[in-house]
């Protein structure tokens, strides 16, 4: 799976992503639109990790879900 597949499912896909990152509120979700860029800032605000952190766990939250879209 790729990115365009989870930001085209976005919706179906918040709840996933509200497991993976539970601290994100869902307004926070909302926000994200599927934007991966704006996935990762707000990793890296809510959690208090590195970009390159909060892009890998972007890479394992698609290998994770690859049967869901």
């Amino acid at each position: 799976m790729n990115w365009d597949i989870i930001k085209g499912n976005w919706k179906q896909m918040k709840g996933q992503v509200q497991s993976k990152w539970g601290e994100l509120t869902d307004d926070e979700i909302d926000q994200a639109e599927g934007d991966r860029e704006r996935l990762a800032g707000l990793i890296q605000e809510r959690y208090g990790v590195a970009k390159d952190e909060a892009e890998r766990q972007i890479d394992a939250f698609i290998a994770e879900n690859k049967s869901a879209a």
